[in-house]
């Protein structure tokens, strides 16, 4: 089948390459993001491959639809950026990654609060240039600590074993209950309590109408003074504007971001020459507590080869039934 993919870097098609070797697909690799604008690319084209920052709105959607597409096959386990509606209408049927590697995010992710808490990129930066002062490095022990974990898929579930590891009190709440979280002795509470109780607050929830902003102003106002908040999962989650109010009052004592709401115009590029517009994030930039990185959370040889074999196959399985076990489907 011939096949369109967008948002092309070097290890996308390294892995895809290898990947196809047994499949001989015809892969087309195109750089730049899917939009209305770009869609034109994929004409004549029956499969068109996307990651996170592409969109594939109604009006994307019509293009590729209007031009032989049939088939979305997402490189990620998120689909926010596909409006289904649109899809199910123009007759494109849409798969996905649903579990690429959760180890990879959530070892990240402990990680972020390891660097937040102990300073790490600090100390880095202090112990290069000559300036072995501990003054401002000070952190505080996991040990005992309470975590709250927002979403308790197969990602936030491997967070929960790992903190359980350190020794952290462990609180979660998810509008579904998972029971292997529940078979490890971890109680599920409210949302209210996880802001109020929580020493470091964990986001691991998709992204929808309802999580949208699920941390704004109301919410932060719940947290503990000195909270630690990361987030590994969907840019919206958060209100920029709000945690970067809660950044100056204190109130949030550090952030770890890998994701951003307006990420799409900024991460998997090199914009290391040009003047970023984004002020939120140029002003989230500037704070010392702060610890953002670019969405490379998932980004390891496993995750990569996952993605690349299960795109694939997923693609393979449509070709074959027309169906396939990752379709997205519609909710009535």
């Amino acid at each position: 089948m011939k096949i369109a993919v967008f948002s092309t870097k070097t290890f996308d098609r390294q892995f895809l390459e290898a990947a196809n070797l047994d499949n001989q697909h015809d892969l087309a690799f195109f750089d730049p993001h899917l939009n209305k604008d770009t869609a034109i690319l994929a004409a004549g084209f029956p499969a068109v491959s996307i990651f996170v920052n592409d969109q594939a709105d109604a009006t994307t959607l019509e293009v590729l639809a209007s031009r032989g597409t049939k088939l979305l096959a997402l490189r990620c386990a998120g689909f926010n950026n596909v409006d289904l509606k649109a899809a199910e209408y123009f007759d494109l049927s849409v798969v996905r990654v649903p579990a690429y590697s959760p180890n990879a995010v959530a070892e990240y992710t402990v990680g972020m609060m390891l660097a937040l808490n102990r300073k790490l990129y600090r100390a880095y930066n202090r112990v290069r240039e000559g300036n072995f002062s501990l003054d401002g490095l000070m952190g505080f022990n996991l040990h005992g600590r309470t975590v709250g974990i927002i979403g308790t898929g197969r990602i936030g579930a491997i967070v929960a074993k790992i903190l359980q590891g350190f020794g952290c009190h462990i609180l979660v709440y998810d509008v579904y209950q998972n029971p292997e979280v529940k078979a490890l002795g971890i109680k599920y509470v409210e949302l209210s309590e996880i802001f109020t109780s929580s020493d470091i607050i964990s986001l691991h929830c998709p992204l929808t109408p309802e999580t949208h902003h699920l941390i704004n102003t109301d919410a932060i106002e719940q947290m503990k003074d000195g909270v630690m908040l990361i987030n590994t999962s969907r840019g919206a989650l958060i209100n920029a504007k709000a945690v970067t109010k809660g950044l100056k009052s204190g109130k949030i004592g550090s952030l770890g971001l890998d994701v951003y709401e307006k990420e799409s115009d900024l991460f998997f590029e090199d914009l290391s020459d040009t003047i970023i517009q984004d002020d939120v994030f140029l002003r989230l930039t500037t704070f010392p507590n702060v610890l953002i990185t670019g969405h490379q959370a998932f980004f390891t040889e496993e995750a990569l080869r996952n993605i690349a074999e299960t795109t694939l196959g997923n693609i393979n399985e449509f070709e074959k039934t027309g169906d396939c076990k990752n379709l997205i489907r519609v909710e009535r």
